[in-house]
């Protein structure tokens, strides 16, 4: 695989991580919108299922090549403390 390609799928992968952190708080900035509380079993089965989906996904991209580990841990590290601040937020309602 040539250099160029290389760093196009790489761009590709970040951005698609990038999409599904994203696409987290946004669901569970919806699921609070709508009076799920944080501490409903739903609420927090949706988050773990989610989080953990995301980690296997920047796992698989590390082993690829296609994300360093640091990068991957920066991803999962800002939606921790996005999904803390609407969990903050919430309950200081």
């Amino acid at each position: 695989m040539d250099t160029k390609s290389q760093a196009s799928y790489q761009d590709q992968a970040l951005e698609l991580l990038l999409k599904d952190a994203d696409k987290i708080a946004r669901l569970i900035k919806v699921q609070m919108d709508h009076l799920t509380m944080p501490s409903c079993p739903l609420y927090e089965e949706v988050l773990d299922t989610q989080m953990f989906g995301l980690s296997r996904e920047i796992d698989f991209a590390v082993k690829l090549g296609l994300i360093d580990r640091e990068r991957g841990k920066d991803i999962l590290d800002t939606l921790e403390k996005e999904l803390s601040l609407l969990h903050e937020a919430y309950t200081n309602k």
